[in-house]
């Protein structure tokens, strides 16, 4: 993002203001592109995808975003929204299971939710990488190695979830402006991921 560039004279608010409005602009159409539940990924991915432009002087709008979406809809998409919705589902029959009480529910609980948490930071560090564009395999595969070899970026993920949640939670009205920062953030760690791994290579 250091591409940005710095305020003109007589320009009001800086760079940095201006993407964040985009950011929040892009936040409220990957929230009304999660709707359908199935393109929940791929609208995420989408989002990622045109605030990494940032860095790179492209336009970061709700338009590009748009123009963007209309082409990613396609089987392999809509296969990885499938598999999303149904590990959540599997996860709160799960947590449901464990608390009717059954033996070693708590144990079980504790269990079904790191689980999920793992999975939860795969998915969505693999809706952050380039690759989620054309091959969510090779973009899950990518990411499953991420989140081992980078604990401190899958924290990161993490909070940025639960600080989405939790503003969503205060405000329920900031829960269609929430996939805005939470994309940033996910952009971030994945750049950050990729800036560290040329460092280890040169």
């Amino acid at each position: 993002m250091s591409g940005v560039r710095t305020r003109e004279p007589g320009e009001v608010f800086g760079p940095r203001m201006a993407l964040f409005a985009d950011v929040l602009s892009v936040g409220l159409a990957t929230a009304a592109a999660c709707l359908p539940l199935l393109t929940a990924p791929a609208a995420l991915s989408t989002a990622c995808a045109v605030l990494r432009g940032a860095g790179q002087d492209r336009p970061v709008t709700a338009g590009r975003y748009v123009a963007l979406l209309r082409r990613r809809l396609r089987a392999g998409d809509l296969l990885a929204g499938f598999v999303a919705l149904a590990g959540l589902l599997l996860l709160a029959a799960d947590l449901a299971l464990a608390g009717a009480g059954l033996p070693g529910a708590r144990l079980f609980a504790v269990a079904a939710a790191a689980i999920g948490a793992g999975a939860l930071v795969i998915g969505l560090r693999a809706c952050a990488r380039p690759e989620s564009l054309t091959d969510w395999r090779v973009a899950v595969r990518g990411a499953a190695r991420d989140a081992v070899a980078d604990v401190g970026g899958s924290g990161l993920v993490l909070l940025a979830v639960a600080t989405a949640a939790l503003c969503a939670w205060m405000l329920l009205p900031l829960a269609f402006l929430a996939p805005g920062p939470l994309a940033m953030a996910l952009t971030a760690v994945d750049v950050r991921r990729s800036a560290a791994v040329l460092l280890e290579r040169s």
